[in-house]
């Protein structure tokens, strides 16, 4: 079958390779559309843990085309998501009902081979049945989609709050929503690209702010929020959006910490604020036990999917895939079957 190849960092080819079989307890999916995520393009750089030589993807759906010994909660011809992340189950984490925080923990697309290939196999406990209103395309925003409920699970933002999501991606477009779907009041949303920008506001931010089209981003931010917000958020993964997170948050609130910074960055934070104004500093991974409410987002139309899948490839062309993903005004860019 056909696949892309991670064989070290810096090194990404397509070529044909042995296609899988499911082992006992395992499924071969039919591999329909895969997402480009951050996640993989760390990976591919060597800035994120990964087994290579691996095959990259892990926000994929598929149809079920061949059962492992012992599976018989599914059928061949089902249409499935897959949750990525496989814990080990025995670790002190895992067994204070934290799978997502284990200490051995698998994942498909990052220890083992992922969804950038025809076909993929891995333990049928990670195949999510799809609602039948929902495409296989769609589908494979239910990774993201359940990493982003996640987030707002740990946030806990309350009705009438206001919020400043730092970041105009996919992950940052997703947490509009669901900021919005949790009652908040006002969502402004900071992003260089004019593009996603307009696409936020589409989706239902108050306002959106260009930070590099000030000379103070802070101050444009308190200003097209009306003041601190209650939740901030940041979706972008960078230094300069890490650095300025604390200084958007008002007294009581809550700073999230949602994008994948370069292991060496760092901030600075002081205790006192933090103690005297009560602030929480939170942090979220992965998505633990939101897959099924993400499909029925998604499906319902709760969350739009419209303007996320920004462009579609075919697999033979995954060069030029996670070439597009690289680009600033890219949003969900995604592997397709043809």
């Amino acid at each position: 079958m056909l696949a892309g190849v991670c064989d070290a960092p810096g090194s990404f080819e397509l070529r044909e390779v042995d296609s899988p079989s499911p082992a006992s307890g395992e499924v071969l999916i039919e591999v329909a559309a895969c997402g480009i995520c951050g996640t993989d393009l760390h990976i591919l750089d060597g800035t994120y843990h990964a087994d290579y030589p691996i095959i990259p993807g892990h926000e994929l759906t598929g149809t079920v085309t061949a059962l492992g010994d012992g599976v018989s909660h599914l059928e061949v011809g089902t249409r499935v998501a897959v949750n990525p992340n496989l814990p080990c189950r025995h670790c002190r984490q895992c067994r204070r009902g934290r799978p997502h925080l284990c200490e051995n923990p698998q994942a498909v697309g990052v220890t083992r081979s992922g969804g950038f290939a025809e076909k993929c196999a891995f333990p049928a406990e990670l195949a999510v049945r799809l609602p039948d209103a929902l495409t296989l395309v769609e589908a494979a925003l239910m990774e993201p989609t359940s990493c982003c409920l996640h987030g707002i699970e740990v946030a806990r933002p309350s009705p009438g709050d206001h919020v400043i999501i730092l970041g105009g991606g996919t992950v940052g477009l997703l947490l509009l929503q669901l900021a919005r779907l949790s009652g908040a009041a006002q969502v402004v949303v900071s992003e260089l690209v004019p593009s996603k920008r307009q696409l936020a506001e589409e989706l239902g931010a108050d306002a959106s702010v260009d930070p590099a089209a000030h000379d103070d981003a802070v101050q444009a931010l308190l200003d097209a929020a009306g003041g601190p917000a209650d939740l901030v958020v940041e979706a972008a993964g960078t230094e300069a959006t890490a650095t300025i997170a604390l200084d958007l948050v008002a007294p009581g609130g809550t700073v999230l910490f949602f994008g994948v910074c370069e292991e060496e960055v760092s901030i600075g934070v002081r205790p006192r604020r933090v103690f005297r104004e009560e602030l929480r500093i939170v942090g979220s991974y992965t998505n633990p036990f939101t897959d099924e409410r993400a499909l029925d987002l998604l499906a319902s139309g709760k969350i739009e999917t419209g303007g996320l899948i920004s462009d579609r490839f075919p697999l033979q062309d995954a060069p030029l895939a996670i070439e597009r993903a690289r680009q600033a005004d890219s949003v969900k860019v995604m592997l397709v079957r043809e």
